[in-house]
């Protein structure tokens, strides 16, 4: 087996957070989608959602010492930690969201805190209000010392690569801020026949590679060729698009004059993580994109998560400069950190 590394050095930039407990809200009326926590069964608890259950899920997701257990069977050195994408809450108004955003991101530090320098964090931003957001991201940036920020693949049905977000991503570029794009509230799901976990298997990917192309279509690393932007589930459906995207491209005058630069090669400044379930999809991620963009991605402590991570790299026929690329070269560019950080 080529380039299998033995040593538990992988960096995961894909896992998430949700807290025991979530805060009491301070306003008038509360909103309707404002999270809560219920008991559940042994060591579980419900994360609750305009009065239903949303999920319910393991102490793993706030338990520190818990999480840190799990990490050298996976091959992991480093884990990168992100709020549950829902917990976003774009749909909020931007004075009910904030807090609530503030209060997961001091969550997020304090288990990072704990964790000895196994877990990094990545914040949440309320981009339903660029100007609010841009001033919670320089506080995750500043004062937690965080690597960078998860976002999601539309706010409010709005795909990030809008322009409207290019303030945004303006300040993350000058900050030094990744950005790690996450599905959330798929658009599709009236299409789908079978149950809610649905969502996850199939929304997801779909959402993500539209997201990815609206990156692309909307020329944002052109106009931010510093900003370090990255695709949770292998950047979901753009490997399949992308060719369609650069042949159309050739064809059309109207994309050929408002893309500015080759989608093949625009791609190919993007991160993806690895988090498809499957070697061949994984070599032609490596082809597609570029085996230099690609990071290792969990999805821990969910269910749905790929328990292996290294392992299905290192069984994926790479040679050993590609497999240590993609188990830890990659993430360490995508974070901007120095190489002795992870042992």
């Amino acid at each position: 087996m080529a380039g299998q590394i033995k040593c538990a050095c992988g960096i995961d930039v894909h896992a998430h957070v949700i807290p025991h407990d979530f805060p009491s809200y301070l306003g008038a009326k509360v909103p309707t989608d404002w999270p809560s926590m219920a008991p559940a069964h042994e060591c579980h608890r419900n994360v609750m959602i305009a009065g239903k259950v949303y999920r319910t899920v393991s102490d793993k997701c706030w338990d520190t010492a818990k999480r840190l257990e799990d990490l050298p069977g996976m091959g992991l050195a480093l884990q990168v930690v992100s709020p549950m994408p829902e917990l976003l809450s774009y749909w909020m108004a931007p004075a009910d969201a904030q807090p609530l955003l503030r209060y997961l991101n001091d969550q997020i530090a304090g288990m990072v805190d704990e964790s000895n320098g196994r877990l990094a964090g990545l914040g949440a931003v309320p981009l339903q209000d660029v100007d609010l957001a841009i001033r919670e991201l320089e506080y995750v940036i500043k004062t937690l010392g965080f690597p960078g920020v998860e976002v999601g693949s539309n706010i409010n049905g709005a795909p990030i690569g809008a322009p409207q977000f290019d303030p945004f991503f303006e300040a993350c570029e000058a900050l030094g801020a990744a950005v790690f794009v996450h599905a959330i509230r798929p658009a599709g799901m009236d299409r789908l026949v079978g149950p809610a976990p649905l969502q996850q298997v199939l929304g997801y990917p779909g959402d993500v590679g539209l997201a990815a192309a609206s990156v692309i279509t909307g020329n944002l690393l052109v106009r931010r060729p510093k900003l370090r932007i990255a695709f949770s589930h292998g950047g979901g459906t753009l490997g399949l698009l992308l060719p369609r995207l650069q042949q159309g491209w050739g064809v059309f005058p109207a994309l050929k004059d408002s893309v500015a630069e080759a989608p093949v090669d625009q791609a190919r400044k993007l991160f993806y993580d690895t988090l498809v379930f499957d070697m061949p999809t994984l070599r032609f991620l490596a082809d597609s994109f570029g085996s230099s963009q690609l990071m290792i991605g969990t999805d821990y402590p969910f269910n749905f998560h790929d328990r292996t991570p290294v392992e299905r790299i290192e069984a994926a026929g790479f040679d050993e400069a590609t497999v240590t690329a993609l188990v830890q070269g990659n993430a360490e560019r995508f974070l901007a950190r120095q190489k002795d950080t992870v042992s």
